[in-house]
């Protein structure tokens, strides 16, 4: 039985990610959907609700299980039997930085693979950091996310108020 990881903040999940999972899920006989929960920046969502998010978009999906983890990837890969931990692949940028991780993973666990997927061209531009900065603004993210999503952020963000705390690195505002 091949085991898979499929690890992420998901802060929030959208449609790329959805994607690289889905068609992960082809690949494998299970694929852990492992939600980090103490990266070393700011959260707008709370570990569960990150992992009640995307328990709902997979709920239909046997082979899909969702779980949090702290620590080392490589480390909770070991942990759980995966041979296999699925990156998804954006922009160049992203080769570099997934190439250097898997080279540094492997150092510290031979065992796992990592097996990268390039994202579908329609999802290129996704980022959770962009999601989350266009419904802070009050854009509309329809496309981008599921339902659910939308509507967590726009209740997220209606809490929050004008003065919230999201300060993005790149911004839509001009």
């Amino acid at each position: 039985m091949i085991r898979a990881v499929f690890p992420g903040s998901f802060d929030p999940i959208h449609n790329g990610h959805i994607d690289i999972a889905k068609r992960s899920v082809k690949l494998v006989d299970e694929l852990v959907i492992a939600v980090y929960d103490k990266p070393l920046k700011n959260f707008l969502l709370s570990p569960d609700e990150r992992i009640g998010l995307v328990q709902g978009i997979f709920k239909d999906h046997p082979k899909v299980k969702v779980v949090g983890y702290s620590g080392l990837t490589v480390k909770f890969c070991e942990k759980i039997g995966a041979q296999v931990m699925i990156r998804g692949l954006r922009v160049f940028s992203d080769f570099e930085y997934e190439f250097r991780m898997a080279l540094a993973n492997h150092r510290l666990t031979p065992d796992v693979e990592v097996l990268a997927l390039i994202t579908n061209e329609e999802h290129s531009f996704l980022s959770s950091s962009t999601v989350r900065e266009i419904a802070s603004l009050g854009g509309d993210i329809s496309t981008m996310v599921p339902r659910s999503v939308e509507e967590m952020l726009k209740n997220k963000f209606y809490d929050l108020g004008e003065n919230n705390p999201i300060i993005p690195t790149h911004t839509f505002r001009d």
